[in-house]
């Protein structure tokens, strides 16, 4: 390991597609931020709350107050929280999963149909390495429709205007103004 990565906490190490084991002593660090989540994700889900209670409760999830603008239909899922970062007139809609620990950030005007999965972080092929997770960030650009039970999967960025089709699952960068369908998601217009 190099002099600057061992110097660097958890959480600069998780977010930069390091290798965190749930061995690491730093560990607990994380665990406390993910039953954070648990909890938030819990009460936003298990009870009827007005819209500027879910945009509160939603500002307490990812650590920064989101526009007023913002929508979301619960349930919503999350396995961290703190590395969502939002736009303006972002609407997502129910029973979305985010795992966040490699960073979402959703521009503006964007809409997220439901069972939407964005997952940032993978695990080794290696079995004896399993217990470690990498993240990589997904960003998402200006515009961009993800249809029903799309899986966005980590290190894609979904270009400005494009529009991901139901049930596909993303697993390279989007170009911008296209759109993209199928396991694995490829191109199918221009838009």
């Amino acid at each position: 390991m190099s002099e600057k990565a061992f110097h660097n906490d958890i959480f600069e190490r998780d977010r930069s597609g390091e290798p965190v084991s749930i061995d690491d002593p730093e560990y607990p660090k994380l665990k406390e931020v993910i039953h954070r989540a648990v909890e938030l994700t819990t009460i936003l889900n298990t009870s009827v709350h007005n819209e500027d209670e879910i945009r509160s409760l939603f500002s307490e999830l990812i650590g920064s107050e989101v526009d007023e603008s913002f929508w979301v239909i619960p349930p919503f899922y999350t396995d961290f929280g703190r590395n969502i970062k939002l736009g303006k007139n972002v609407f997502i809609n129910h029973a979305c999963t985010f795992m966040d620990r490699g960073g979402i950030t959703i521009e503006d005007n964007t809409k997220i149909g439901p069972k939407v999965n964005l997952i940032t972080s993978n695990h080794p092929l290696d079995p004896a390495h399993r217990r470690e997770v990498m993240s990589t960030p997904i960003w998402i650009k200006k515009n961009v429709w993800i249809g029903a039970a799309a899986t966005i999967l980590p290190g894609v960025t979904i270009g400005e205007n494009s529009v991901v089709a139901a049930a596909a699952v993303v697993t390279q960068d989007v170009p911008p103004n296209t759109v993209v369908a199928g396991v694995p998601a490829k191109v199918i217009r221009t838009l």
